[in-house]
């Protein structure tokens, strides 16, 4: 490896320490707005001038955005980020689920959406389960046959479409008939929000947080 390479790489890898003491993942990118998640704060779709946490958006980018946090500006790209690894895959039964938090205090587990494997992100600030485009067609659901719905408007109107999840799959617990919303970008996870987790009792004590099916 050239010394240029190894300087590449040593650079990629440090990315979440050069940006202080909060770990910076971008998530998403939809009509001019970034996701992002910052440490322990939740996930959130920001636009330029807006701040996560220590971290303030400063430009969106075709496939990345450049931030500035402690005074650093850096260029994240999707895909580069501290949380590429699933934390411990949920465990429990099929009432219950066990999530163990991962890098940044956040829940990631792989699970199933009608059947294909995914990795979920959850998300307490979402309305429902929202993924890229690229996962929608990787499981087999075309957006294009859901209903349309605007999101994100304030850089400008983005066109999400609202489809019906014959299931999710968290651990052994297999819910039906889910609400979900397909966005026209790529995100890094599938974000696991409430058209799932309202069917749960939320209980979270320290870095674990336990789902029990309401009835």
């Amino acid at each position: 490896m050239s010394a240029r390479r190894l300087l590449t790489s040593l650079l990629t890898a440090l990315l979440p320490l050069l940006a202080g003491a909060q770990a910076v993942q971008l998530g998403g990118l939809a009509g001019g707005k970034a996701l992002l998640i910052v440490g322990n704060e939740p996930p959130r779709f920001i636009g330029p001038g807006q701040s996560v946490g220590e971290a303030k958006l400063l430009q969106v980018l075709p496939d990345g955005a450049v931030v500035e946090v402690g005074g650093e500006r850096l260029t994240l790209r999707l895909g580069q980020s501290p949380l590429t690894q699933a934390t411990a895959p949920a465990r429990g039964n099929g009432s219950r689920v066990v999530l163990e938090a991962g890098h940044g205090g956040h829940f990631i587990s792989a699970g199933q959406i009608n059947g294909k494997h995914v990795e979920f992100l959850v998300d307490t600030g979402a309305t429902v389960v929202a993924m890229g485009r690229a996962d929608a067609e990787r499981i087999g659901i075309k957006p294009e046959v859901g209903r349309p719905v605007q999101m994100n408007t304030a850089n400008g109107v983005v066109i999400g479409h609202q489809v019906q999840l014959a299931s999710v799959k968290l651990g052994d617990a297999t819910l039906y008939d889910v609400p979900a919303v397909v966005m026209p970008t790529p995100m890094s996870h599938v974000l696991l929000g409430n058209s799932f987790l309202s069917r749960f009792q939320l209980k979270r004590e320290n870095t674990t947080l336990t789902l029990e099916k309401r009835y």
